[in-house]
């Protein structure tokens, strides 16, 4: 399969768009976070922001995938677009709003949008569906996370 280079980066461009603007708009509230009791497993706060470029790379080559193979338009697209914009939302709520239970059940929506969109990406591509398995495994240790900062804080 021959690669269409400009699909490609527009399918990487945008998770790494949607995280980027997220950030921005969340920058500041990263020092009240610092504060907080965190629990066990807690990785340091530079990490973040790596893990989740990677996650963002993976999720544009997957969609990419689908995008080349699938017709437009099609369901598991759609999902993807649905599980990027509750991604977006979720730092924002986390972060800047620090309302911590309502996040906690936000991600607990996107892990199962992450799960349908998987799914969805199977029939397209296995390749597809096994790049989103890391982001799932990490919304699922956020989501570990997310619960203990609520219960600790």
């Amino acid at each position: 399969m021959k690669i269409q280079w400009k699909k490609l980066i527009l399918c990487v461009a945008i998770p790494l768009g949607v995280g980027g603007l997220a950030a921005l708009l969340t920058g500041e509230s990263m020092k009240s976070f610092e504060t907080l009791n965190k629990p066990p497993l807690s990785p340091p706060g530079w990490l973040f922001p790596i893990v989740w470029t990677i996650l963002y790379l993976l999720m544009g080559v997957s969609s990419y995938l689908v995008l080349v193979s699938a017709k437009p338009g099609n369901l598991a697209l759609k999902t993807y677009a649905a599980q990027l914009a509750v991604n977006f939302f979720w730092p924002i709520f986390f972060f800047k709003l620090q309302w911590y239970l309502f996040s906690f059940f936000w991600l607990l929506l996107l892990w199962c949008l992450i799960l349908l969109t998987a799914l969805l990406f199977r029939r397209f591509s296995k390749t597809a569906a096994f790049l989103l398995i890391p982001y799932l495994i990490w919304v699922a240790f956020a989501g570990y996370l997310n619960l203990s900062i609520y219960l600790l804080n």
